[in-house]
């Protein structure tokens, strides 16, 4: 089993009922309604003590950030990367007349994640539980959760106030920049780096776990559809084998023309993520970059 700890924010929040339902909303809270009308995935269908990754977007599709939003009784919890004063800073921009709340807890609430072989038995071991995935539980002032995306293999997200836990956790820890390399190795698209200005969420391989096609209504909505109905996405997601000083930003070319764009790259210096056009993919093809070589391993598609 392996852990490591990552700085990540949490936001909570809460609102109250419509007091009367708005045309075209059925009866809700308003802050389910908030979320539901901002972000990719289906908010509001989520059962309490339960979890999913969505997308913020623009209007125009592209991506502004990512959360995981886990369901409490009355309110709601989000999980970010992203600074908490910029988040509640935009929120309140864009809640217009909803009565809705915005929580920094951030600083009471440090995360680890745990994850690896055994890790499913240490947690059933240390707290007795068995959890689904997608599925948390709170334990006084500890949240678990078991969470399948957050490098792509079993892990689960430890949370709250979790330091006196550490003593008595098994395995080992990681850094963050091994931790990076097990995220580019499972072929996990990450917030700035795969997930950025200039590339739609469906490129990444996001549909499967991220994307609503049926919730109703949401900001970016019919940029992502168009691209669906399209039926074919121009470029992939690919996990690229690297050669020389490849490096994040590093154009990938072929007969010296841009074919795509490596997008993050690991400490080790052999493995890299990035986009190329889906007509120039094949597994073991060669490419020149700006500093060095690459040859494809595997497209990251997620549906």
């Amino acid at each position: 089993m392996f852990w490591v700890r990552l700085k990540r924010t949490k936001v909570r929040v809460c609102g109250q009922k419509f007091k009367s339902p708005l045309r075209g909303i059925s009866s809700t809270d308003e802050h389910t309604h908030f979320l539901q009308s901002l972000l990719t995935n289906d908010v509001k269908s989520l059962k309490p003590f339960t979890f999913n990754y969505n997308l913020w977007l623009k209007r125009n599709g592209q991506p502004i950030t990512d959360f995981f939003v886990y369901k409490l009784d009355d309110c709601y919890l989000l999980d970010s990367q992203e600074e908490p004063d910029f988040l509640i800073e935009k929120f309140n921009e864009i809640k217009l007349s909803l009565k809705i709340t915005f929580e920094n807890l951030s600083e009471e609430y440090a995360h680890l994640f745990l994850f690896g072989e055994g890790v499913m038995d240490f947690v059933e071991k240390r707290f007795g539980v068995r959890l689904k995935e997608f599925e948390f539980k709170n334990f006084g002032e500890v949240f678990i959760a078991r969470n399948p995306l957050r490098v792509g293999e079993e892990g689960f997200d430890l949370f709250g106030k979790v330091e006196e836990l550490v003593e008595k956790l098994e395995g080992k820890e990681v850094s963050l920049e091994e931790f990076e390399y097990i995220r580019i190795k499972n072929c996990i698209p990450k917030m700035h780096k795969e997930l950025r200005e200039g590339f739609s969420p469906l490129e990444a391989g996001l549909l499967n776990y991220a994307i609503s096609l049926n919730k109703g209504c949401y900001v970016g909505q019919e940029a992502i559809a168009r691209i669906y109905f399209k039926g074919r996405i121009p470029r992939l997601l690919v996990k690229f084998k690297t050669y020389g000083k490849v490096k994040e930003g590093d154009r990938v070319l072929h007969n010296g023309k841009e074919v795509g764009l490596i997008t993050s790259t690991s400490s080790r210096g052999d493995l890299a993520l990035g986009y190329l056009l889906r007509e120039h993919f094949k597994e073991g093809a060669e490419f020149k970059t700006d500093g060095g070589k690459v040859k494809t391993l595997k497209a990251c598609l997620y549906y």
